[in-house]
């Protein structure tokens, strides 16, 4: 999958692996990075046998019931790792979902493999500072994107946040005449101050 970008979303019972949250659900869509089109789709409820809050059952709308039939969460990692395969990732709030998929990859037994994660919310912070937030539906709104189904919950979001990936390399292309918004440019504009942005598009102008 070198020419597609893999952008992921997990639902968990809480903030922090480190403090024992575990992943419930999770999604992933393949985007062609050149044409920006969604290409293949992964989701699965995931059971790690860790009990849902109350408030986030009714953030997420997904129950204990639900996780109690769904597939074992090393199972389901298992087989996300290999979709994934070496395919460079993206995620809202990148952070958040890392820490989740090397978690829960290393519980199951897996290596995770070593690519980095680019950040849509980061990049949009540089190139969209008037956004009233950065949150993921108040960009998909700011943009007029359209919504991919309930919020929290796992393909919803990785939809949307494909769909803000797609918003912001067509905006590298047309506002700032970059030819190929890739997954380096992603992490190089994640990295920079918002004050060397102009800079840093003057270098990839064309390119």
């Amino acid at each position: 999958m070198s020419n597609c970008i893999a952008v992921i979303d997990f639902e968990t019972t809480g903030l922090s692996p480190a403090m024992g949250d575990r992943a419930t659900e999770i999604a992933i869509v393949l985007v062609d990075e050149a044409s920006g089109k969604v290409v293949d789709r992964f989701q699965s409820l995931m059971n790690a046998g860790r009990y849902i809050p109350s408030f986030i059952e009714s953030l997420t709308g997904i129950s204990n019931a639900m996780v109690a039939a769904a597939p074992a969460a090393d199972t389901v990692m298992r087989e996300a790792s290999r979709f994934v395969g070496s395919a460079p990732m993206v995620a809202h709030n990148a952070s958040f979902d890392r820490r989740f998929w090397e978690a829960e990859l290393s519980l199951a037994g897996e290596r995770a493999a070593s690519q980095p994660f680019a950040c849509t919310m980061l990049v949009a912070r540089r190139l969209y500072p008037q956004a009233p937030s950065h949150k993921l539906g108040v960009l998909i709104d700011y943009h007029r994107l359209p919504k991919a189904g309930r919020a929290h919950r796992a393909m919803a979001d990785a939809e949307m946040a494909a769909s803000l990936l797609g918003q912001i390399q067509d905006d590298l292309r047309s506002r700032h005449r970059v030819a190929r918004p890739d997954h380096g440019l992603l992490l190089a504009l994640q990295r920079c101050a918002r004050p060397g942005v102009a800079g840093l598009m003057s270098k990839y102008a064309g390119v």
